[in-house]
């Protein structure tokens, strides 16, 4: 693992800041369960889906708190089966992924049992997208009504 050192752009940067804590923060820790895949739906839209197979409805919780969103999965109960072979692992997990400025969960369905698709959408408020400016000309009335007119 190699570690970076950040401290240039803290100097440098300014409300940056949780940026520079998730690049500083992401660490890969190995674990690949559940498999999962994330889709750009569109510009806007995105879909993650996690493999859960042995998983049922009620072992599965998604909760979505400002900019992350975790899936944990814990089996409820464990059946006193006798397995030859277990190949299906149902160990218990917890994904968390970090979510981008106005990104929201839209909803969440679990298909057949085997797939848990989550829908996000980026909403950028009204105020905060771009918007058109009016330029008045200062100091001179004539020409101001000169071109509304023309407008």
């Amino acid at each position: 693992m190699r570690t970076y050192d950040l401290s240039p752009f803290w100097r440098s940067t300014i409300g940056f800041d949780r940026l520079l804590d998730l690049v500083n923060d992401t660490v890969d820790d190995g674990d690949t369960f559940p498999p999962y895949d994330i889709e750009r739906i569109s510009e806007d839209q995105y879909r993650i889906s996690l493999a859960l197979v042995g998983f049922t409805l009620a072992d599965v919780a998604i909760t979505a708190e400002r900019s992350t969103l975790t899936v944990e999965g814990r089996k409820a109960n464990e059946d006193e089966r006798d397995y030859l072979y277990r190949g299906i692992p149902v160990r218990p997990f917890r994904r968390v992924f970090n979510l981008a400025d106005y990104v929201q969960v839209k909803d969440a369905t679990f298909e057949d049992g085997l797939l848990l698709r989550i829908a996000l959408a980026r909403e950028v408020p009204e105020a905060l997208k771009p918007r058109q400016i009016t330029i008045d000309v200062a100091g001179n009335d004539h020409q101001k009504s000169d071109r509304t007119q023309a407008a």
